[in-house]
Order: structure tokens, then sequence, then C-alpha cells
């Protein structure tokens, strides 16, 4: 999807060459001289990117940058100016812009600008627009826990959100190690403040301690105003660091005297912040292991684990494998739609595979099975081509002996089967009457849910 970015000011020729050279860039760009009917568009329609001039008339560009913050504070903001001066750009930042630029600009640097207004601007996307999602996206009704090992995250979960205890997340790729962090940080009394994601690996080491910290002005090329970092954006709030093993030694010093002080300082600066932020961080590596290769501070380590959270992978907590598969369908397929049926192949296919890629894989592989899907029904043929070969090839042509056990079917599928006959045969005697047959089974309404085939 193209960035699309609003540029506004009422000098025709600045802004047709703004929107000649962005659009060369392969942005989607709407021009506007008018800032009245542009905080009118703001309010219709959604943008990553406001540039505007300061001068315009009757509608300057402070009062749009007031409007832009309040309609859409997902949106970076530039400031483009003729008259530079500190006073101006002190307000523009305290309102909320990105960064300020004074004409004449230097297009490399501008552009720069743009793209990393517009990278910040993704970095922080979890903001005031997010915050009436977040009970319903990330309550503990929202993380499969049929598992003992899922329970006991569940549990870690309600007993650490209240405090504001640091806690490492550890676990394989794709475990969903932000859902938990979201739900700590919702379950916290932070709630009402951010929830700021970043992702150490994804930034290299300059940029990351500038996003971190923030950095002053004329601290390094293109750096044309303060700007604050991530910690003083999520003040009052959470700060999520994901991949911290991939943080470089000279941030994990910078990191453990915030953590330690509760103060920063950006870069180029001489005086120090005071931060008040929760710091959550995950890991998909044994940092214990990067210690002894010296890799990892160990003083860190200690800082950040007071209370470690550990996600078992998807293969060792096969009990989630088929409510994380009715979950992502209900979420696809939306409420009040009627749901695919599993065959039973597809469901004994999706609860024996290894799922290196965990639930992040499995979700997938779900919305690929959708798209292709017939007649209500998803099949082995419908699965990811791999999901659906290995169940394949663990299937035998009739009449081939099974060597490993003289049976044509494993222990485990045939009283799976029976299981689902007892099942049935309850069912039936109870008149389709659930709650009458889960008290004859002795089990929950849930877990016979669980078990019988979906639309059952």
């Amino acid at each position: 999807m193209a960035t699309r970015i609003l540029l506004v000011d009422d000098e025709p020729r600045i802004l047709s060459l703004l929107n000649s050279l962005l659009k060369r860039e392969n942005y989607e760009v709407t021009s506007m001289q008018d800032a009245a009917k542009a905080i009118e568009l703001i309010r219709s329609d959604s943008f990553d990117l406001l540039i505007s001039d300061v001068r315009m008339s009757p509608v300057d560009g402070m009062e749009l940058l007031k409007a832009a913050r309040q309609s859409q504070p997902s949106m970076s903001v530039i400031m483009l100016t003729a008259y530079g001066t500190v006073e101006t750009a002190i307000e523009a930042m305290k309102l909320g812009a990105f960064d300020y630029v004074t004409k004449p600009f230097k297009v490399d640097e501008l552009l720069l600008t743009i793209q990393r207004a517009v990278e910040y601007g993704r970095a922080l996307s979890e903001n005031v627009d997010l915050k009436a999602e977040l009970i319903g996206r990330y309550s503990f009704e929202n993380i499969v826990a049929e598992s003992a090992a899922m329970r006991n995250v569940c549990e870690m979960i309600k007993r650490v959100a209240p405090t504001d205890t640091t806690v490492l997340i550890s676990g394989e790729s794709g475990t969903g190690k932000e859902l938990v962090a979201r739900a700590i940080h919702t379950h916290s009394r932070r709630r009402d403040k951010r929830f700021v994601a970043v992702n150490c690996a994804a930034l290299p080491e300059p940029l990351l301690e500038s996003e971190m910290f923030g950095h002053v002005k004329g601290a390094f090329t293109g750096a044309s105003a303060n700007k604050e970092g991530l910690f003083e954006t999520a003040h009052g709030g959470t700060l999520f660091l994901d991949e911290i093993s991939s943080m470089p030694m000279s941030i994990q010093g910078k990191l453990l005297r915030v953590l330690q002080e509760k103060e920063i300082r950006r870069v180029g600066g001489t005086s120090n912040i005071a931060v008040d932020v929760r710091v959550l961080a995950a890991t998909n590596t044994n940092l214990e292991n990067l210690i002894k290769e010296d890799l990892f501070r160990e003083d860190l380590y200690y800082r950040l684990s007071v209370i470690p959270i550990e996600i078992k992978p998807l293969r060792e907590r096969r009990e989630d494998i088929i409510p994380l598969v009715f979950r992502t369908l209900r979420n696809e397929i939306g409420e009040g739609r009627e749901m695919p049926r599993l065959t039973p192949e597809t469901r004994a296919a999706l609860e024996e595979y290894p799922w290196p890629g965990n639930v992040r894989e499995l979700e997938n592989a779900i919305k690929h099975a959708i798209t292709f899907a017939q007649d209500g029904r998803i099949t082995l043929e419908v699965l990811p081509p791999k999901i659906a070969a290995k169940a394949h090839g663990a299937a035998r042509p009739a009449g081939e002996k099974n060597t490993d056990s003289g049976r044509a079917k494993s222990l485990k599928a045939f009283l799976r089967e029976k299981e689902r006959e007892y099942l049935e045969q309850v069912l039936s005697a109870a008149d389709g009457d659930k709650e009458k047959a889960a008290q004859a089974l002795k089990i929950s309404l849930a877990t016979l849910y669980r078990k019988l085939p979906p639309n059952s």
C-alpha cells in the first residue's frame, strides 16, 4: 500500500515542486493551498504524513497541526517555513510535530526526514486511536489457554500486570510475545497511557539510539530540530523492547542507566530528562548464552528479568492448536457468518504438524485455507502445500502394512476417532442438548465444544 501524504502550502510554486518531487518518489500525494479545507479533509480521510507550511492565511499551519493531532494522532507531521525561529520550532514540537524544516531546504535532507517521519509513525502505531480496541483485542479472553503452559502464562499476567516490575518474555518467533506484553499493559494501571513497541533488530545502531532516547538539534546530519524518543513518548505508559538480544552493547549500557536512574539523555544533549516508563522486553534467543559470549550485559539481564515469562512453542502445547484454528476462522469469517467445517483429516493434520513458525504460521495457514476452501469445508487440499504434503506423507496406501505398529492407523488417531463417536452417541442420547451431554460426560461445556467437530 502506497504511503499517503497530504501536502498543504499556500505558495503554488512550492506546492507544485513538492508535489512533483514526492510523486517521483512513489508517494501518493494530495496537494492543497487552503488549510481550512485541509482540516475538513483530515477529518474525513486518513493519511500517513502531513507536510504543512507554517505561515498561511486565514488558517495557519499551527492550527492545521492542532487539528491533525486531534483527528489523526498516528499521522506524522512535518512543518515547513521560511521564518525559522527557535520559538516557532519549539511550539511546533510541543504541539506534536515530528520535525521542522526551514526553506530553502535540501531535497535529500527533506526526503530523508519524510522517510523517517513515516517510519516513526508506523513504529508508534499503537496510540490514542487504538486505546478503545485494547481491552477487546488484548484481553485474557483472546489468549487461547487450553494448555497448562498457557494457563500458567495467563496467571503470570494477572499477577504481574498491576505492578511496575520489568518483565522478560521469552519464546520462539511467532509464539505471541507481543500479545502477552499488550495484555500486561492492558491490565495494568498504565492502560490509559501509551503502549509503545520497538523492534531492536529492525533499526541500525545510530537510529535505534535516536529513536529510543531522542536527539537535540544538530546532533547529527539531518537533526534539524529537537526530537523526543520513545521513552519520552511512552512516559506514564509501557515501552516494549522486542528482540532485545539484538540491541548493541553500547546502547545496552544506556538502557541499564535508564532503568536504574529513571531518566534519559537525548543524543547530543547535556541535560537529563526524568521518565516514568514500565519496560517489558522479549527475546527469542537464550540471553544467558549471549552473556557467556560477551554479547549481552549480565547486569542488564538481571534488571530485565525480574519476572521471566516463558511461552512454550506450539508443538509443546497441542491442546491450543484447534482452539487457535477456530479463533482465526472466526476472526477472518466475521461474526454472524457460518463457520467452515474441518474434515477429520484436516483436523488430524493440523494437530500433528510441528508448526516451526508457531501461532503466526498457524494463522497464515488458516487464512490460506479460507481463500481456497469450497462448499464450506476445509480439506487437506486447501492447506498450504507443505502441511498437506506432510499429512499425505504420513498416510499409507490401502493394503500397505505399517511396519512401525502393524496397523494402518496410529493409536492416537484411533482413540481420537472412538472418542468422537462416543461423544456423538452421548449427545444424541441427550437429544442434542450439549449442556446435558457435558454433565453426563463429567466435562465442562467448553471442553465438549472443543472436542466436537464445528457446527455439531
